[in-house]
């Protein structure tokens, strides 16, 4: 058994930037499924989202991210993490967060930072590094890590399942006490103890067939937490992203929305400008707006794929703005100063998941969720974009201060090591390929950006037979991260589904054509899941 003060899983913003604060106080495990680098944080383009400039103000940056909301978002945690931003954003500098900058207005040759737009943002308030600010702010968290003795990083490990006290058959409030997680290179399961645990596993984009999220993006998080009794809510939401390349060779690179901010306009394969009809704000209307314009463009047309267009800009601007995207679409042969990106919609953030308050506590003691995983109300019906990063900034350091302020006593429950019983090798993995395809291919067809009464009833047939297969592959052979990360969005789709059920209305990134308006008696009304 490892023993420690607090157990991490996930090494993307929130989890490091979790693990730094306390640090100093214990000792921290991090498990991470791959190198310690993967993570959803990683491939973000875009950036933060925080007021630092004189032209905007909380006030503003407050009413836009609940007019992206829909309606759902809470007022309250929304003002909390907008305004406790810039101070996180100062401490992200200190760490040796590198933020793009430009020439100051004033004379004196100084510098001042580069403020983006995006989608759905009535100001330039985007802190970025170029088009790789995930991949900065790794860096920088991880390059503070290793010079943090109290962090011990385990890479290629994979947590199959929370132990809490209820699941040990104990009466009386439930308490979070660990996890039992498999070693990819050793094949064995571990079982980690500590007082604390802390869920930053990211979304859950891999449920879906196209997305742009990498491979560990299977929604481990909720599935566990779903499991150990926690709520989960909100998880009609999952917002596709309208801009992701189209390329046979390419695997779920996203063109930025910052590309749109910058000028780029969608266009029919015709080379009209289609948006001006859907919304005021046009190309940069938000991304639920935009996604489904271009679903509805694509069907209407026939065609594969619609054009993104930043050629109205001067080539050495968007080759200094966007170096990642201008290379990466170089390599594809498409050349961004001269011609028009090819460009689908793809899944991209979970807007709900495990029920949080805004400092990360779950309904479990001793289990916290901050980052994508989280469900504390910021985002509503749609996340406002570039708001994802400034939530796992700002929660994870309020799950830090409240976890030091109320730890919780000791113990003396004794936690039984990981048992595989009569459980053997599996024989057939192409069972498992076969239902991690299906339910990905199902999901993508039947509750995708626009969905039915009857897509969703099929959907939910043919989830609940596959976790019947799932089940008994689970219970029958031993454990492989395959066949751990299939449980998985097998529940996470479940949960989708039955949201996306209940809520008979449209609102945000759920569209439902039985139900094409919003229903009022659903504004603040969240769909709420718990297990049986």
């Amino acid at each position: 058994m490892k023993q420690f003060d607090y157990l991490v899983l996930g090494s993307g913003l929130a989890g490091l930037s979790f693990a730094l604060k306390v640090a100093p106080l214990g000792r921290v495990a991090i498990v991470t499924k791959k190198d310690r680098a993967e993570s959803n944080t990683n491939y973000a383009q875009g950036g933060i989202a925080s007021v630092t400039s004189k032209e905007d103000s909380f006030e503003l940056h407050v009413r836009d991210t609940l007019t992206a909301g829909a309606g759902l978002c809470k007022e309250n945690v929304v003002r909390t993490i907008v305004e406790d931003g810039p101070a996180r954003i100062a401490e992200l500098i200190e760490l040796g967060m590198k933020f793009s900058e430009r020439d100051a207005p004033d004379e004196d040759g100084g510098k001042e930072l580069d403020l983006g737009r995006e989608g759905g943002h009535s100001k330039r308030r985007i802190l970025h590094a170029k088009d790789v600010t995930g991949r900065e702010i790794e860096r920088a968290l991880l390059n503070a890590a290793a010079r943090q003795p109290n962090i011990q990083i385990f890479e290629n490990h994979l947590a199959i399942d929370l132990i809490t006290s209820q699941k040990l058959g104990h009466a009386g409030t439930n308490r979070c006490l660990g996890a039992y997680v498999f070693d990819k290179k050793s094949g064995g399961v571990e079982t980690f103890a500590a007082p604390v645990t802390i869920l930053a596993t990211g979304g859950c984009g891999k449920v879906y067939l196209y997305t742009t999220n990498p491979d560990i993006a299977t929604g481990d998080g909720v599935a566990m937490a779903y499991r150990a009794g926690a709520p989960v809510a909100d998880m009609e939401f999952i917002q596709f992203h309208p801009t992701c390349l189209y390329h046979p060779q390419a695997k779920s690179f996203l063109i930025s929305e910052a590309v749109r901010g910058e000028g780029g306009v969608l266009k029919s394969l015709e080379g009209v400008e289609f948006m001006d009809a859907c919304h005021p704000l046009k190309s940069l209307a938000p991304r639920d707006v935009v996604a489904r314009a271009i679903d509805s463009e694509m069907k209407k047309s026939g065609a594969e794929h619609v054009w993104l267009d930043i050629t109205n800009k001067p080539a050495r601007f968007i080759i200094e703005r966007f170096p990642n995207i201008y290379q990466t679409c170089l390599r594809y042969g498409i050349d961004i100063t001269k011609e028009p990106i090819p460009v689908v919609p793809a899944a991209h953030y979970q807007c709900g998941g495990v029920v949080t308050n805004v400092d990360g506590e779950t309904e479990i003691a001793g289990l916290y969720a901050v980052g994508e995983v989280a469900c504390t109300g910021l985002h509503g019906a749609n996340r406002l974009a570039s708001n994802s990063l400034l939530e796992a900034l700002v929660c994870a350091h309020r799950a830090a201060q409240r976890v030091t302020k109320n730890s919780l006593p000791q113990t003396d429950l004794k936690i039984p090591l990981w048992q595989s019983g009569d459980a053997h090798n599996p024989d057939e993995m192409v069972v498992v390929s076969h239902n991690w395809d299906e339910i990905r291919r199902l999901m993508w067809d039947y509750v995708g950006i626009v969905r039915t009464n009857k897509r969703l009833a099929r959907a939910q047939k043919r989830i609940a037979n596959l976790q019947e297969e799932i089940h008994d592959y689970y219970w029958n052979f031993i454990v492989t991260s395959d066949l751990l990360e299939l449980r998985n969005i097998a529940t996470v789709a479940e949960l989708i589904v039955r949201c996306a059920q209940i809520r008979p209305e449209s609102r945000g990134l759920h569209y439902n054509l039985d139900y094409p308006e919003a229903n009022p008696e659903w504004a603040q009304r969240d769909t709420v899941l718990r297990k049986s």
